[in-house]
């Protein structure tokens, strides 16, 4: 998951448990169960119990360009190679940061106060001691990612001689184009509060998308608006981060060799290996990562691989904290011809948090009208109806791209997956459904060095593992594939020519 508040979930729940419904076309002729039964929570376990080795052995975390990633890839590489796959690493660069200390801030003036902070991704290094200047705030906000603040140059007075400090609030445009903004004005240091709306109030956290000049630190919306209402505010914002444009990392890609009837609808499903460098990251993304190695394993043990009507990929991305780079990095990479023989993509990015939901990607849209590529709506149906059957309630979580499937879904390659809850509470109505506590976040370690292994849902691994394994399942062994249509097509045609992503920021920065 990208860092907390670029991530968090638009929900909207459904009113009542779902009954049993019908399941896809052609995917009531498929028998999942064997599939399902054999990815168990005890499987799923070793592999996270042997990543928070890897962490433990690694500085505590396992983040792309660092140490305890590579092993990770290592471990994953190993273990499919055991189950028969034919893996291949894909190395490529990115541009990596992470904080050598946790960044401070400190009202100075008129009065003193310790401020709840934290650096950027890309942050510069620094210590900055200066006035408060608010760039065209709102407060109170309008409609969430509506505030400008910052996102015109011409929103910046001269920052003048004296050490100056820009205050800019959430919204509009990129992170990064206001900390840029108020660097070129001539500001020693950036802040940037939260907007204000529900689910834009806590602590504001995210990345810049390029390396900046000088220190930009997030704040809560609260601690922002205290600021832009002192008159005569000082601030010391201190930060010590390192910055590398050319560290490297990899993706495992993994395909079970063997012929099937139509190969040219590759199935690719997806969990980002990577953690934040504040920490192991079992659940997130571990979980995801667990889920997905093991119903990659039991589908060759099973045998049920030979039984597959189109091709299984399984992938496991680098350096997703960073900006989804490794999914990116794929998709770009390939032909025009390869991308078009992508059926769909199924993505695994938390699935066991402490206080978990059981959120489903909106496929169709149905909760805010941001629907998926032709496709994603099936896909979704496959979820639902799954849960249905199981009498397990489930909710929609926004499809806006904001983890590995957002580069998929920008070629217009239908996709769908599960999402347990990050760093955003439960609402009482949640927990009715849900179980669990109103009030608390669904992963109150998100992010966090206590993301270890004790930061964990077993009854979450159970259903949404299961969950994944049946969509999995249903995906690669359906004779009618998603659309009931199987019978009437032909290999070729059912390939789509798709035009080249056009992504110029990875999304997920405002």
């Amino acid at each position: 998951m990208r860092r907390a508040l670029s991530t968090t979930a638009a929900v909207v729940l459904t009113s009542s448990l779902l009954a049993a419904a019908p399941a896809v076309a052609g995917s009531s002729h498929v028998d999942t169960t064997r599939l399902t039964k054999a990815v168990t929570v005890n499987g799923q376990l070793k592999t996270l119990r042997q990543l928070q080795v890897v962490a433990d052995r690694n500085g505590g975390n396992r983040a792309s360009g660092l140490p305890g990633y590579d092993a990770s890839a290592d471990y994953v590489a190993a273990e499919l190679e055991k189950a028969g796959y034919k893996v291949t690493r894909q190395t490529f660069t990115f541009p990596f940061s992470r904080d050598l200390e946790p960044a401070t801030l400190t009202q100075t003036a008129p009065a003193a106060r310790t401020i709840e902070t934290a650096a950027f991704d890309y942050s510069g290094s620094g210590d900055v001691t200066g006035a408060v200047t608010p760039i065209a705030v709102a407060i109170p906000p309008g409609d969430a990612g509506s505030t400008t603040s910052g996102c015109s140059a011409d929103d910046f007075p001269a920052a003048g001689s004296a050490p100056a400090v820009a205050l800019v609030q959430r919204g509009t445009c990129d992170f990064g184009l206001k900390a840029a903004n108020a660097e070129a004005a001539g500001y020693d240091a950036v802040i940037i509060f939260n907007e204000g709306q529900d689910g834009r109030q806590e602590l504001l956290t995210g990345t810049l998308g390029a390396p900046a000049g000088i220190p930009v630190a997030g704040v809560s919306y609260a601690d922002g608006k205290a600021l832009a209402e002192t008159a005569g505010a000082t601030v010391r914002v201190t930060a010590r981060t390192e910055v590398d444009l050319q560290r490297q990392t990899s993706n495992i890609i993994a395909d079970l060799p063997g012929r099937t009837k139509n190969p040219d609808q590759v199935v690719v499903v997806g969990a980002h290996l990577d953690s934040v460098a504040e920490g192991p990251g079992i659940n997130d993304n571990g979980t995801g990562t667990a889920g997905t190695l093991e119903i990659a394993k039991q589908l060759a043990k099973t045998g049920l691989a030979k039984k597959a009507q189109r091709p299984v990929r399984f992938a496991f991305w680098g350096a997703e904290e960073k900006g989804l780079l490794g999914a990116y990095h794929y998709v770009e990479a390939l032909s025009d011809a390869q991308r078009a023989k992508i059926y769909a993509n199924l993505n695994f990015d938390m699935i066991g948090s402490p206080n978990f939901a059981r959120f489903v990607y909106d496929g169709d849209g149905s909760s805010d009208g941001n629907a998926g590529p032709a496709g994603s709506a099936e896909i979704e149906k496959v979820f639902t109806d799954y849960f249905g059957a199981k009498r397990l309630a489930t909710a929609p979580t926004a499809f806006d791209g904001r983890s590995d499937y957002g580069p998929f879904i920008e070629v217009g390659i239908p996709a769908g997956g599960l999402f347990s809850g990050a760093e955003g509470v439960k609402t009482a109505e949640e927990a009715a459904l849900f179980g669990g506590t109103a009030g608390e976040a669904y992963d109150s370690c998100y992010h966090q060095a206590c993301d270890d292994i004790t930061n964990l849902s077993t009854t979450s691994i159970d259903q949404l593992g299961d969950a994944a394994a049946h969509a999995v399942a249903t995906l690669v062994l359906s004779k009618k594939g998603l659309y009931g249509d199987q019978a009437r097509r032909t290999s070729a045609g059912a390939a789509k020519k798709l035009s080249a992503p056009t992504s110029t920021g990875h999304a997920l920065t405002r």
